[in-house]
């Protein structure tokens, strides 16, 4: 009997060991408050496989940008902090690290609003970002390895970088991450204020840079119908939860999905539409 039962436990070990191995990140339970009294993140949980594409989606508000800070260590610096859970990197709770430990670890988070050097041209920006990680002979590499993904920093690369347009901005933002040879990219937002041309050529890339490389990638989006398109899996947040999981083809064939973040309203008003959480189907 002790040895069936000892053997059962070595098989589920084995079995959650496996699982752990197959992930890159895993926060479990996670809760964030900020100033010690408001409670932003409430118990989420969310896997990213490795060399997967995961959507985080979601309204304005909902938590998303929170969640990536609590993953990449910023929320110290907002007076934030994770109070509940842990998160997991490649099998490690990362808590106590400072930011640019989780970097080195291959974190890399791309804020949402392109924040580049203006000043400095795309060239400078990728070489500030090379310091992070690698020698010289790395910097060369990487830097011809995000050309080659974005022809036109290349092309704009003694411009200074306040004069590019937005997209070769956001080019430049995903570029610099590149430099730091990133095990997770965390994308922020990235279809921000770009046209729908420029928004699919950005995911375009990503997903080729996913494909090409194994770089597993978090991507926070209100933009559900190009993130949709681009992941294999998903999870909606609202108000601090995360209230659906699933893959992306189940996920847009959802009709709470359609009707309310992929842009199928006719015949509801926006009275409708801006409380709609009163008739959310996946909480029933």
């Amino acid at each position: 009997m002790h040895e069936t039962t000892n053997l059962t436990l070595a098989s589920t070990l084995t079995r959650k060991q496996t699982a752990d191995d197959a992930l890159v990140l895993s926060l479990n339970n996670v809760e964030v408050i900020y100033d010690h009294v408001s409670l932003a993140i409430k118990g989420i949980s969310i896997d990213v496989p490795q060399g997967g594409m995961v959507a985080l989606l979601g309204a304005n508000g909902a938590g998303k940008s929170t969640t990536l800070k609590a993953i990449s260590g910023l929320l110290r610096a907002e007076r934030g902090l994770v109070t509940r859970g842990e998160v997991r990197f490649l099998g490690q709770n990362i808590d106590a690290l400072a930011p640019q430990d989780r970097v080195k670890l291959g974190i890399v988070h791309v804020l949402e609003g392109r924040r580049v050097f203006e000043h400095m041209t795309p060239e400078e920006n990728l070489i500030a970002a090379s310091v992070v990680r690698g020698s010289r002979q790395d910097m060369l590499r990487n830097k011809d390895r995000v050309y080659a993904y974005f022809p036109r920093l290349h092309e704009r690369r003694t411009a200074q970088s306040g004069y590019l347009s937005g997209g070769e901005q956001q080019m430049l933002a995903i570029g610099r991450a590149l430099m730091t040879q990133p095990k997770l990219l965390m994308l922020d937002e990235p279809s921000l204020g770009l046209a729908p041309f420029l928004v699919t050529e950005i995911f375009d890339i990503v997903r080729r840079i996913n494909k090409e490389e194994g770089l597993s990638v978090l991507l926070v989006e209100q933009n559900a119908i190009a993130a949709l398109e681009v992941v294999s899996h998903g999870y909606l947040m609202e108000s601090g939860r995360i209230v659906m999981y699933d893959s992306a083809e189940a996920m847009k064939k959802n009709p709470d999905i359609q009707e309310f973040y992929l842009g199928g309203t006719e015949g509801h008003s926006f009275h409708d539409i801006k409380h709609y959480s009163r008739r959310k189907r996946w909480l029933t």
